[in-house]
């Protein structure tokens, strides 16, 4: 009985440690979605700044990328340049989502910046976001020309997910890349 009472932390311990070990092994940046090769939810936004409105209609019958951001969001800065460089080789479909955000705040940001998106919605309230399953902006969806979801990339696109993942399974899926 004595050494049970020495043994038993001992041996939970151990399976909490394993565990923790275990936990190490998984990349904390890849969040599952419920939204994987099911089809985009609908929605209409308005278009910023006086441009055409989006909508998922926009997306249909051809593999785009759609990203949403926000001026007050710095990691969307970072990847800002990328997002250029994709909307200049003009393969891809970019769309962007304008996250929580004041419009004019947004459009002055695409004005110093550069615009990569061939449309902008406007989701001041945060509802299509939702539905997308956003955790938080820069987050980019990959949607196939049939209107699923693909792949999901959270936080802001670096040159290795551009390289090793988002260019890859673009010409997979078809996409002019």
């Amino acid at each position: 009985m004595r050494r049970l009472v020495y043994v038993l932390p001992l041996v939970a311990f151990a399976l909490v440690a394993a565990y923790l070990v275990l936990g190490l092994r998984h990349d904390p940046s890849l969040l599952p979605s419920a939204l994987l090769d099911k089809p985009a939810p609908a929605f209409d936004l308005p278009g910023l700044a006086g441009k055409p409105a989006l909508a998922k209609s926009d997306l249909a019958g051809r593999v785009v990328l759609v990203n949403f951001f926000a001026s007050w969001c710095a990691p969307c800065r970072v990847e800002h340049p990328l997002l250029m460089r994709l909307a200049e080789d003009g393969k891809i479909a970019l769309y962007g989502i304008d996250y929580k955000d004041k419009p004019e705040d947004a459009a002055r940001l695409l004005a110093q910046l550069g615009n990569p998106y061939r449309r902008v919605g406007v989701d001041r309230e945060g509802r299509i976001a939702i539905d997308f399953g956003v955790y938080g902006v820069p987050e980019t969806y990959v949607v196939d020309k049939a209107g699923r979801i693909r792949y999901r990339q959270v936080g802001p696109i670096s040159e290795d997910d551009l390289e090793g993942k988002l260019l890859p399974l673009l010409k997979q899926l078809g996409a002019a890349t």
